[in-house]
């Protein structure tokens, strides 16, 4: 399958789970599937040389294990050269970012960005017109996570309407994405968190208006609630990257906030537990929860690998028809 084969996306960038529809949402987990069956295969598998010639750039602010080791794998995989570029030249530290863009782009197809303001990543993609920006976490969204977390519901659910995923915690840069895409996979979804932390009201508005299937966005203040008859369980961690000032008061504001057995017994029998790593355990999530039959916090990493060279297919398949 060569990159002039698949189709493409409407916007030349993923900065949000909202530059997708709901059918090219869809169509990026069909793909990814595809592409988790096929790895196997390796230098056979039908992509093994789509992105031959193709060079991909990765500016990364914060430290990562998951996000840089599988789109790095991800490019080699599909035949592409990855370029790390050196955090300290990468983001406006030596020039401005639409100067960084506007290079880039005369070298490579696209850039990976993982960063703290969302603005920048929008800043960079509307310098360069003709390269494919990709938002690897910013501190508002973190949508590369939700497209391997839907993937992984899928493959434990079978389907997505009907369904629904409640998030414990810190309405986040994971809970925005998780939002958006849950609004439009037709799953409800509800979140709960301490007052002062609560999923800000413009992305409930957004995520309701591309809700699909009768998909419900719920805010609760009690986790029971939130939980109850749900089909899985998300919780990230209390303190992301960049707040460590607030950690002690986080842990005072979150402690009620833990997910642990008592918990998920609230949840749907079946339901799984999920977490985008790295995770704190004995914070927000006891050892035995996380350790348990339930968790599929492995697959949700593993599949990161496959949804990211989903969406760097489908990103770059316009670029190869141009």
């Amino acid at each position: 399958m060569s990159r002039a084969e698949l189709a493409g996306v409407k916007k030349k960038d993923f900065l949000s789970v909202l530059d997708f529809d709901a059918t090219e949402l869809e169509r990026c987990i069909d793909l990814a599937a595809d592409l988790k069956h096929e790895r196997s295969l390796g230098l056979h598998a039908s992509t093994a040389a789509a992105l031959a010639g193709t060079h991909i750039a990765l500016l990364f602010d914060k430290p990562s294990l998951r996000t840089w080791s599988t789109f790095e794998i991800a490019v080699g995989e599909l035949g592409g050269a990855a370029v790390n570029v050196p955090a300290d030249v990468a983001l406006g530290a030596r020039e401005p970012v639409a100067d960084v863009a506007r290079n880039l782009e005369r070298w490579v197809s696209a850039a990976v960005i993982r960063t703290f303001a969302q603005a920048t990543v929008v800043d960079f993609a509307m310098a360069a017109p003709r390269l494919h920006v990709i938002n690897a976490l910013t501190d508002e969204e973190h949508p590369c996570q939700a497209l391997a977390d839907f993937l992984t519901l899928r493959e434990h659910w079978g389907g997505w309407p009907g369904r629904a995923l409640a998030f414990i915690g810190d309405g986040n840069n994971v809970a925005t994405s998780l939002a958006h895409a849950a609004a439009m996979a037709g799953v409800n979804f509800h979140i709960a968190s301490p007052v002062g932390y609560e999923l800000p009201l413009r992305v409930v508005k957004e995520s309701q208006a591309v809700a699909r299937h009768g998909a419900r966005i719920r805010t609760f203040a009690d986790p029971i609630e939130a939980v109850r008859g749900a089909h899985a369980i998300y919780t990230d961690v209390w303190t992301s990257m960049g707040r460590e000032a607030e950690t002690e008061q986080r842990r005072q504001a979150f402690a009620a906030y833990q997910v642990n057995a008592d918990l998920m017994r609230h949840a749907d029998p079946a339901a799984v537990f999920m977490h985008c790593l790295p995770a704190r355990r004995g914070e927000e999530v006891t050892a035995e929860v996380l350790e348990s039959a339930a968790s599929v916090v492995f697959d949700q990493a593993e599949n990161r690998l496959h949804a990211q060279k989903a969406l760097l297919l489908m990103l770059m398949a316009a670029s190869a028809r141009g």
